[in-house]
């Protein structure tokens, strides 16, 4: 009888793909933040009442920042829409495709991001910035290091997600037809959502650990490592718009 070879995985590849993953997750933040700021200063940078002095402003300007922005709603459904295309169909997309997707993801999610500098004070977005960085570090580290289990923790975390989109849709809905501020279900929403994406936090930075424990340097793992770091954006992403809403302070 022959003998089964046992495969092995090295250091270097464990550690490649820990890099790797980070990597893509630390430039698409870098490309979005840029992106934001560069759209949300052309763009504002014009004052009400005064006419587009850029193409840029002409195209964006109302889209925006106007009183139907409807631009902004088909953006925020075209960053829906690219997620459930990477994630359904990475199994079968070149290395090539995931990670053009993953980059036309961050600049798209940048624009909608834009958003956030016509309604909070610079102050604000720059402190939420930094304690989502903080706290993001300190929960990735946790989650990398725990000896704890963190899948069970993760399904709950799922679970109560569901119902944080189910109540914000509610929300978007009753104020629409109502007008209403809906101040209390906002915080109470603030509240869930700052607590729900610092424990996807680590769970997914767990998973990212327990991938890279039988990682190859092949294209299969480079397209995972792209969805992992996808994980870990919306993650940091979610967690700077939850305490943004929470802590920001709006511009009058």
């Amino acid at each position: 009888m022959t003998g089964t070879k046992e495969i092995t995985f090295t250091k270097e590849e464990k550690s490649a793909f820990i890099r790797r993953t980070y990597g893509w997750m630390s430039l698409a933040l870098f490309i979005s933040s840029a992106v934001a700021w560069f759209t949300a200063t052309a763009v504002i940078s014009s004052q009400p009442g005064e006419a587009p002095s850029t193409l840029f402003q002409l195209l964006f300007g109302k889209s925006f920042f106007g009183i139907k922005a409807g631009g902004y709603m088909v953006l925020c459904f075209l960053e829906i829409a690219v997620v459930f295309w990477l994630t359904s169909r990475i199994q079968v997309m070149s290395v090539f495709t995931a990670v053009i997707g993953f980059l036309f993801y961050s600049v798209i999610n940048g624009l909608t991001l834009s958003s956030i500098f016509a309604a909070y004070s610079i102050s604000s977005i720059g402190t939420a910035f930094l304690s989502t960085g903080v706290t993001f570090l300190v929960m990735c580290i946790f989650g990398t290091v725990t000896k704890t289990d963190l899948t069970k923790f993760g399904r709950y975390l799922m679970m109560a997600l569901l119902g944080i989109i189910i109540a914000s849709v509610l929300q978007f809905v009753i104020g629409f037809f109502t007008g209403a501020p809906l101040a209390m279900m906002d915080f109470l929403i603030s509240i869930a959502s700052i607590i729900i994406f610092t424990g996807l936090a680590a769970w997914d930075a767990q998973k990212i650990l327990k991938t890279a424990q039988m990682a190859k340097n092949n294209d299969d793992y480079k397209k995972v490592a792209i969805l992992g770091a996808l994980e870990l954006y919306l993650d940091f992403i979610n967690l700077l718009l939850a305490l943004l809403r929470f802590t920001g302070k709006r511009k009058e």
